[in-house]
């Protein structure tokens, strides 16, 4: 179901029952999967490869080069996995080659209206991007997370799993999993406990997790101190092992 207006480069790869508004242009090198819907003026370009049952509205740009002074050109991707959602004006980049030549999207992610990912960004699933929330370039988000409106966050920074960033936070340091963001510089103000009980985390993963945290963010006690005490008391669960193991691999340091 293609529009009689909609501009289809003959090189693009359209799987079975695509629907293409009006006036959209798709690249050459465009993959869209089975049951994909593209909206009304829509422009997906580039080396962009879209995978099953997402919906991208009207306007969206989706696949363009790079925001980055030191692009050339350079052949680079973005890959989109399944069942996404992609609301009007969302703007959603192509890699680098200094960055690994890729933007990599998961599955049932939402990004509302005005959100932007950069290049060479990666984000897990079922994220949601608020209306105007930004991704600079080489950032990572972990499955789950929500970045609340008109939210930033700084180049090469990480934002963990589970994690909840306020509305009009300026994330400049890596925000561990399970916690709250907000501010300008972003703090960590507590954790995402409720996030955590809709996603079935049992009582005593929480309870572990609410003794690590308090160790990090409550006692006082030097970063590498907290970790250690960690290791010693308390139970080595999955939950708790994501923790640790991404404030230990912290580059920018960890939002305290």
């Amino acid at each position: 179901m293609i529009h009689s207006t909609a501009i289809v480069h003959p090189g693009a790869q359209i799987g079975e029952g695509v629907e293409i508004g009006p006036y959209a242009l798709i690249g050459e090198h465009v993959v869209l999967g089975d049951r994909t819907t593209v909206g009304p003026h829509t422009v997906i370009e580039g080396w962009t490869e879209i995978g099953r049952e997402n919906r991208i509205f009207q306007f969206a740009s989706v696949g363009a080069v790079p925001q980055d002074l030191k692009f050339r050109g350079e052949k680079a991707w973005l890959r989109i996995g399944d069942g996404n959602t992609v609301r009007e004006f969302v703007t959603l980049h192509r890699g680098t080659e200094g960055g690994g030549g890729e933007t990599v999207i998961g599955n049932e992610n939402l990004f509302m209206a005005y959100s932007h990912v950069a290049h060479d960004c990666r984000v897990g699933n079922r994220v949601i991007l608020a209306n105007g929330s930004t991704l600079a370039g080489h950032v990572t988000v972990g499955d789950f997370a929500i970045l609340g409106g008109l939210s930033a966050v700084h180049q090469f920074t990480r934002v963990g799993c589970h994690v909840m960033v306020s509305g009009g936070a300026m994330v400049a340091q890596d925000i561990p999993p399970y916690t709250i963001a907000q501010g300008d510089r972003a703090k960590t103000i507590g954790l995402n406990l409720v996030g955590l009980q809709r996603r079935g985390f049992s009582d005593a993963s929480i309870r572990g997790i609410k003794r690590a945290y308090k160790l990090v963010y409550r006692s006082g006690l030097r970063l590498e101190t907290a970790l250690e005490h960690i290791a010693a008391e308390l139970e080595e669960t999955p939950e708790l092992l994501v923790f640790v193991d991404f404030i230990r691999n912290s580059e920018r340091g960890i939002a305290r």
